[in-house]
């Protein structure tokens, strides 16, 4: 098996890696300017074996990995372009020990991801997937309505995380006359919510958690049983939890036990811990919506952040400023 790449061997083209099904956005543009390597680290070590002396890029998406191990093979590796805002699944300080600069796509997705967040949170307080199922079942006719739902408009929004994606949640809900507040490694006095410490004080005062906190080591399971519990406790209609952040940040199997035993109301989730597989305990819970991690998943933004992700790419081998290198590597 020879590997997957969009010229024979051309060397005026850079070299690159692809260790991830490339979207459709931007995979032309990708195998025009540069010859593709697809994912043969996977699917073939002789291949890879012969072209990873000559990698010069790597092009990934936001639930990629790209480990030290697999940085370490390729030692004319220079950039790592991520199609996502997320990058925790990048080694991103092996890459800088090297001189290796990673790149993502921010700001571009925000909207987005806000607008679901917002769209997670009323269709679990208004229960929409099951008042759909009650009419497509033909229950409505048989069984009469649905029991009642809750309001959203003037309750309490808690977001855990105040990035730029967590200010568009924020300016949302206040156009519903949400009491808004948030927790985030820092305060920011710069913005009209309340900070509170911890998630889980924050909990405690919100009868709806948002999550919207990077992913990584530092967040894992930030979202435990003792946040669920304080959010259960926190009015007499209990708490809905919206993840629209990282699968890890909450600790699933408690979440499933918190739904299962009413310690919460409901939960809105676009993301998991061990996607795309959702755990049967998870998808039987009728209080639950769930969403295959489509935060960003329109043709405008996704169009945007291939272009982006391109962008970075196409700047680097022209020896031009980065458009959007991470934190780290700035």
């Amino acid at each position: 098996m020879t590997p997957a790449t969009s010229h024979p061997a051309d060397a005026s083209l850079p070299e690159i890696l692809s260790v991830t099904r490339l979207s459709p956005l931007l995979e032309p543009r990708l195998r025009a300017a540069f010859t593709v390597h697809d994912r043969v680290h996977e699917s073939d070590a002789a291949a890879f074996a012969a072209v990873a002396p000559r990698i010069r890029g790597i092009a990934a998406s936001g639930d990629s990995k790209v480990s030290a191990e697999l940085i370490a093979q390729l030692p004319a590796l220079e950039v790592i372009s991520v199609m996502g805002v997320g990058y925790d699944g990048i080694a991103v300080e092996a890459a800088k020990a090297r001189g290796i600069t990673v790149t993502h796509t921010p700001d571009v997705l925000n909207d987005d991801v806000a607008d679901l967040a917002l769209a997670l949170m009323l269709a679990a307080a208004r229960q929409i997937p099951a008042a759909d199922r009650h009419v497509r079942s033909g229950a409505w006719a048989e069984k009469g309505a649905l029991p009642l739902a809750r309001k959203m408009s003037g309750a309490r929004v808690g977001i855990v995380g105040m990035g730029r994606i967590g200010q568009a949640i924020a300016s949302r809900a206040a156009a519903f006359h949400m009491a808004i507040a948030y927790t985030a490694r820092s305060a920011k006095p710069a913005l009209p919510y309340r900070y509170l410490p911890s998630p889980a004080a924050l909990a405690a005062e919100s009868d709806f958690l948002v999550v919207i906190t990077p992913g990584g080591a530092g967040t894992r399971h930030l979202i435990d049983a003792e946040v669920l519990a304080a959010l259960g406790r926190s009015s007499p209609e209990r708490g809905i939890l919206v993840n629209v952040a990282r699968g890890s940040v909450v600790d699933e199997a408690a979440l499933i036990t918190a739904l299962e035993q009413g310690v919460i109301a409901g939960a809105g989730l676009d993301v998991f811990e061990d996607e795309p597989r959702v755990p049967e305990r998870l998808r039987a819970l009728p209080q639950v919506v769930l969403a295959p991690h489509i935060g960003s998943a329109t043709t405008a933004t996704r169009q945007a952040m291939a272009d982006l992700a391109y962008g970075n790419l196409a700047a680097h081998f022209a020896g031009q400023p980065l458009l959007t290198p991470v934190p780290e590597c700035r």
